[in-house]
């Protein structure tokens, strides 16, 4: 047992300043008033700032100098993890750009054996592509875009420990696929698409729950035909990822999208690149031999286009609250218990509750993450998991 104190603490959507956390066997066992915190338990004194739960981030690329599909492997899995959790991120779906039959096998292999081995952070794959538009391909390589045969199918359902999160153009899959797929435990988000309302709203009908990094990527809102960025505002029931940098959309657009999702059924994701984490002096990356620049907070190929994000989860957190008008309790909400629904891991993650799992991230006053903890580890060192 051990004791987190001496810092307000996100509990609900209120601050509390008067609570301590009491940790055993990686899971919160209390949330108890500082004053009734027995005196002989091990304790954390958090000098100021504020304690939250930890991030959840639903789309990385990349992370530390690495890009999951140059190399699928566990060790670039751990590499990404561990670059994204010294900016408050203690849950994650590491993505794989859309690609090749067996490199997407190799990406799955990779994940389930992080998860099997015990890789801090890890709670599944997103696999964006390669069911996409080309109209709408972004930076995707289209070479690489294929129908969702049954083959492919059985690939994308075999991840066999934690979850999967596949993006595909809703235009591209035939009627019922999207029910299978979700038929066997896999959560299907709209992305990269030309759909129009009415097939988005089918697709919804079949189980599709989501919209990848909405706006970007996908048929626009206009007066008679609402597009898939219309059918996700008015869709209530489904979730918006959404990249909130500055670069990717503007912030009136978000608020706009605000307005109609609400917080809980609005996420904040990154789409980082290789660039968040990495060493100093890191100029840029190859994407399918394209050459992506990273020495500015913008990330482009030759020709302008976005090439992901160098967005960390807190700043998208300090962004959510410093310009989409929304509380840091509601900024942080759509980092943690708005992705934890959108997985169905809530009852493990996303808050801090009694019972749940001690994934928490301390932010100092300076607006930096200070600490980290996951399942009541700090910073993956020994610590806060004991008795």
């Amino acid at each position: 047992m051990h004791v987190i104190s001496g810092c307000p603490i996100l509990i609900g959507n209120a601050w509390r300043d008067d609570r301590a956390i009491l940790v055993s066997k990686g899971r919160i066992s209390s949330i108890p008033p500082r004053g009734d915190v027995p005196k002989n338990l091990p304790e954390t004194r958090l000098n100021g700032g504020y304690l939250a739960p930890g991030f959840i981030d639903l789309q990385v690329n990349g992370g530390g100098g690495v890009l999951l599909n140059d190399r699928p492997t566990v060790d670039t899995i751990r590499k990404i993890a561990a670059a994204h959790r010294a900016f408050g991120t203690t849950g994650l779906l590491p993505t794989l750009i859309s690609d090749t039959p067996d490199i997407i096998a190799q990406a799955i292999a990779a994940t389930d054996e992080a998860i099997a081995s015990g890789t801090p952070g890890i709670l599944g794959i997103h696999i964006e592509g390669p069911v996409l538009n080309r109209e709408k391909k972004g930076v995707h390589d289209e070479r690489r875009f294929r129908r969702l045969d049954d083959e492919l199918m059985a690939l994308l359902c075999s991840l066999k420990r934690g979850k999967t999160l596949v993006t595909l153009a809703p235009e591209q899959v035939e009627r019922d696929q999207i029910r299978r797929l979700v038929g066997q435990g896999v959560i299907v988000w709209a992305g990269h698409t030309n759909a129009d309302y009415q097939t988005v709203r089918l697709a919804v009908g079949e189980g599709l729950s989501g919209f990848t990094h909405l706006f970007n990527a996908m048929s626009a809102l206009s007066s008679r035909a609402p597009g898939v960025v219309g059918a996700a505002l008015d869709l209530d029931q489904t979730f918006a990822g959404i990249i909130a940098d500055g670069h990717h959309v503007d912030d009136a657009s978000l608020r706009i999208a605000l307005k109609c999702k609400g917080i809980d059924q609005t996420v904040l994701v990154t789409d980082a690149m290789p660039s968040v984490g990495a060493p100093k002096h890191f100029k840029g990356f190859d994407l399918f031999g394209e050459w992506v620049d990273a020495t500015g907070r913008r990330l482009t190929i030759k020709a302008g286009n976005l090439a992901g994000s160098s967005l960390s989860m807190i700043e998208a957190v300090h962004h959510a609250h410093n310009r989409l008008n929304v509380s840091r309790a509601d900024a942080i909400k759509m980092a943690t218990s708005s992705p934890a629904r959108a997985l169905g891991l809530e009852q493990d993650v996303g808050d801090i509750t009694e019972g749940k799992l001690a994934n928490f991230v301390h932010v100092d006053r300076n607006g930096v993450v200070a600490r980290s903890w996951i399942r009541g580890v700090e910073n993956g060192a020994q610590g806060l998991s004991g008795a």
